[in-house]
């Protein structure tokens, strides 16, 4: 294998460590072909309540985090910011757990000099206007295309095929999917243009992606479930989507100045800032 790539900063969100459908391999195979200075962990990394029904983690998942402690070890930075499955951790927020930073949100500064706000964003979920049946039965069929998604592939495994989300596939048809990742990036923007920053990175709704809106940059970093998907920052500070091969697979858009408004017309007020 080639020498791995260089890279400033890595974030990675919603591994769902614990679940089934976790694809860990395909992120090691991810961290052995890049090594970043800095590796946010930006949430949902541990799936806390799949593991009250299953305590082990399987050996793929194991050694995923044996990678990461290696990583640690060896002079990574890396920082843990909690998310709505493993929110146990965030009494843990300030602490250093064997050589891995515990925090709450970040602001992160690229090597340009933009400042971005990091946190899950499931702090956001109160901005998305979605009826509790609609969320309920999103949650089941969420499930279900899962499950379509791990046969799926492993059909493409024996022939010797890549990995291909069917999840993503389905959701790019899905009028109601659209509108809520809208409100969800509409919020986050929001919320970064308020603090007076430049940008936003989150996870938390499987859809990775860039959004630019008056001078503010919205990035999402996706998944290990369902897309496989990470955000990097590159040695100039470029930001840029790659998937689990390390390919850039979108770039980051241009961002134009702010244009004057009133005010913000949101679903609800932003969620508070948090120390």
């Amino acid at each position: 294998m080639s020498n791995p790539m260089s890279v400033r900063t890595l974030f990675v969100s919603d591994v769902h460590l614990g679940t089934r459908d976790c694809q860990a391999e395909l992120l090691a195979r991810l961290l052995r072909r890049v090594r970043p200075e800095r590796l946010y962990l930006v949430g949902d990394i541990v799936d806390l309540i799949a593991m009250r029904k299953r305590a082990v983690l399987p050996p793929a998942q194991q050694r995923l985090v044996a990678r990461l402690l290696r990583l640690a070890r060896s002079g990574c930075e890396i920082i843990y910011i909690p998310g709505n499955h493993d929110a146990a951790f965030r009494r843990l927020c300030g602490l250093r757990v064997h050589r891995v930073r515990i925090e709450h949100r970040m602001v992160h500064a690229t090597a340009d000099g933009r400042r971005l706000l990091i946190s899950h964003g499931d702090e956001f979920d109160t901005h998305v206007r979605m009826a509790p049946w609609m969320m309920a039965l999103g949650d089941g069929m969420h499930q279900f295309v899962l499950a379509l998604n791990r046969w799926c592939n492993r059909g493409r495994r024996l022939l010797g095929m890549p990995y291909w989300s069917l999840a993503s596939a389905l959701k790019r048809r899905s009028g109601a999917a659209r509108r809520y990742v809208a409100q969800f990036e509409q919020a986050a923007l929001h919320q970064a243009s308020r603090e007076g920053l430049d940008g936003y990175v989150g996870g938390h709704i499987h859809k990775a992606g860039f959004r630019a809106r008056d001078g503010v940059l919205y990035c999402n970093d996706g998944d290990w479930v369902e897309h496989c998907t990470a955000l990097m920052e590159t040695p100039n500070g470029r930001l840029q989507l790659i998937d689990w091969r390390g390919e850039v697979i979108a770039v980051e858009p241009p961002v134009t100045a702010p244009v004057p408004r009133e005010g913000w017309a949101g679903p609800v007020e932003a969620a508070t800032r948090t120390p």
